[in-house]
């Protein structure tokens, strides 16, 4: 990986951060990150998938995140933000690109939150609650970003 490629990595990553810490009080009821809404980027940069990883880490530990939602939130965007890259790779619809996103985070997170937070609602409330949150951020911010990108990809990160 060049040393352009590693600084637009880490680019997104602070971007995911960002994001993050500045939003959190919007959030509301529903699991809602609208920095998931990045998770478009390793459609057409590779270096998203890491960037994402450390970026969704490095907010996961700055709020105050309980040890196994910064291990398993973290690896749960790693694992989405490669399965967006491999959809690309093989020619998959851009409307596919927020899905690994909305899907993975909804089960990880919504186990999470029942097992390591402790909410008290049936498992499949808080898969549902996250699901909802993702889908808002993913689809609903990420594919306009989405759009924004796809004349310029990761050019613009140049």
């Amino acid at each position: 990986m060049s040393a352009r490629a590693i600084a637009r990595g880490a680019l997104i990553g602070a971007l995911y951060a960002l994001l993050t810490l500045l939003t959190i009080p919007l959030g509301g009821g529903v699991q809602l990150r609208f920095s998931e809404a990045l998770c478009v980027l390793p459609y057409f940069c590779p270096e998203a998938v890491p960037g994402l990883f450390v970026g969704c880490a490095v907010a996961n530990l700055v709020t105050g995140a309980v040890v196994l939602d910064v291990i398993f939130g973290s690896l749960a965007t790693l694992a989405a933000a490669y399965l967006t890259y491999e959809l690309k790779r093989r020619g998959a619809s851009k409307w596919l690109a927020p899905l690994p996103a909305v899907l993975v985070n909804a089960v990880v997170v919504g186990l999470l939150l029942r097992y390591a937070y402790g909410v008290e609602l049936p498992l499949w409330m808080c898969m549902a609650g996250v699901f909802a949150g993702q889908a808002l951020s993913c689809y609903g911010i990420g594919m306009p970003l989405w759009y924004a990108l796809d004349r310029f990809g990761c050019k613009l990160f140049e």
